[in-house]
């Protein structure tokens, strides 16, 4: 079975910051991710490029932890979803507009919702958009 990875749970990886049951959450995902893999919107590659981006310019994460966060992405199964595209005017929209929802967050709960897959998120807004929708958590 698949789940959907949203990039708050990912960006743990790289950070390791936020509450203690966030890391472990996000840990936990991880390790689940081992006998399974993950299917992102297509958008997830440039929305952790542009953190890291971000943080590395702001020096709030070295080269050297980045080069590990890209080393583990790359050793686990994570599936970009090819279909994004044609769900963001419609679906994807709709979902934005209804939960007060970013396009980008509304994109996993779409995504989610098309493949009838859990997901894995950190982010309170779209956890709460989740529970409305009858997705389930990834645990």
């Amino acid at each position: 079975m698949s789940f959907v990875l949203d990039n708050s749970v990912s960006m743990r990886w790289l950070f390791r910051d936020g509450k203690p049951q966030d890391i472990d959450y996000a840990d936990g995902v991880l390790e689940g991710m081992k006998d399974i893999s993950a299917i992102v919107p297509a958008i997830w590659g440039l929305e952790a490029a542009n953190v890291i981006a971000r943080a590395g310019a702001n020096n709030l994460v070295t080269q050297l932890h980045i080069q590990a966060f890209l080393k583990l992405v790359g050793s686990i199964n994570i599936e970009a979803d090819t279909d994004t595209f044609a769900y963001a005017l419609t679906d994807t929209l709709q979902l934005a507009r209804r939960y007060r929802l970013t396009a980008y967050d509304a994109s996993y709960l779409e995504l989610a919702l098309r493949l009838g897959l859990p997901l894995a998120t950190l982010d309170e807004n779209l956890q709460k958009a989740a529970d409305e929708a009858g997705v389930e958590k990834f645990v």
